[in-house]
């Protein structure tokens, strides 16, 4: 069983208790409770290792969402930013070998972010960034999101590109719950994507690495398979898959074949969304591999081993 070698999620967030949860007070109406139960389990950190404990999955790489926390522009105090960092490194130095950590940075903040970034990786010791895919009419190739995926190119960490609730279409989607604002966030997250393929930015940064949601496969699908459109006509399959991840959310087997069959198997990696999406994901995410008719070695590829070397775990 590829459960057996030790699943990592790649994909789980944890926001400390001493940190104000303030997405639930943006939140439509009919999502509000559910904030309130997930604002609780985010705090939580021994509700963090229990699915470790179980061994349903063998470790975590976790962060902190600024974006939760965030006033009504997005933004989050660089002084906190900061702090979470610190905290997420404590966080990692009390787990070892269960917990990893990803830095959040306001990758909008151009230089001062950038150096965050570099701070995160070199002192605190963390494996990558995680960044929002958009902050109001910018999305991640803008030109003061660059001096991040330069510090992140050269360090040779990956950078998690989180979906966030773009306006107006989160309120035009509101109405239809939680698949709506899905919906809207998965649009945010895969047009991101197709800025940095169409603006050159893997071209011009070789060394970038980036992981998005599944909620983005629709960005995957038309980069990757629209190339005659592109103005990158040949090579965009190349390029996608030597920069761009893409995680398991929802462990669905058609959704996981298609995410190979597009980026490779080298390219898709266990991340449920911990604890948004909650349950036992290592039982699911294997069943889910069997129905998509994985070998062995494509298994292991996709809970752990294409994780450990994105992240450089040895």
């Amino acid at each position: 069983m590829a459960h057996d070698v030790g699943m990592i999620d790649f994909h789980t967030h944890h926001v400390p208790a001493r940190f104000e949860v303030t997405a639930g007070k943006t939140a439509p109406a009919n999502q509000r409770a559910r904030w309130e139960m997930l604002a609780r389990k985010l705090a939580d950190e021994d509700l963090l290792l229990t699915d470790i404990r179980a061994g349903d999955v063998g470790a975590r790489v976790v962060n902190i969402p600024a974006q939760l926390m965030a006033d009504a522009d997005g933004r989050v105090p660089r002084e906190t930013i900061m702090a979470m960092n610190d905290h997420l490194a404590a966080l990692v130095a009390r787990h070892p070998g269960r917990i990893y950590g990803l830095a959040s940075v306001d990758a909008y903040d151009g230089e001062k972010s950038a150096r965050e970034a570099e701070r995160a990786v070199r002192d605190l010791g963390l494996r990558g960034l995680f960044v929002d895919c958009a902050r109001g009419d910018r999305m991640v190739d803008a030109p003061e999101a660059r001096p991040t995926l330069e510090v992140a190119a050269r360090l040779g960490v990956p950078v998690f590109v989180h979906p966030v609730a773009p306006q107006p279409l989160t309120r035009q989607m509101a109405p239809y719950g939680v698949v709506g604002t899905l919906f809207a966030r998965g649009t945010a997250n895969a047009a991101s994507l197709i800025g940095l393929v169409e603006g050159g930015t893997f071209a011009q940064l070789p060394g970038l690495r980036l992981v998005v949601t599944a909620l983005a496969f629709g960005g995957v699908a038309l980069a990757t398979s629209v190339s005659g459109q592109s103005r990158l006509p040949s090579g965009t399959i190349d390029l996608m898959r030597k920069h761009v991840c893409i995680d398991t959310m929802w462990a669905q087997p058609a959704l996981l074949r298609a995410s190979i069959d597009l980026l490779g198997i080298d390219n898709v990696i266990a991340g449920s969304d911990w604890p948004i999406v909650d349950g036992p994901f290592g039982a699911k995410l294997t069943g889910a591999m069997r129905q998509a008719n994985l070998s062995g070695d494509e298994q292991t590829a996709v809970v752990a081993g294409n994780c450990r070397r994105l992240l450089a775990i040895t």
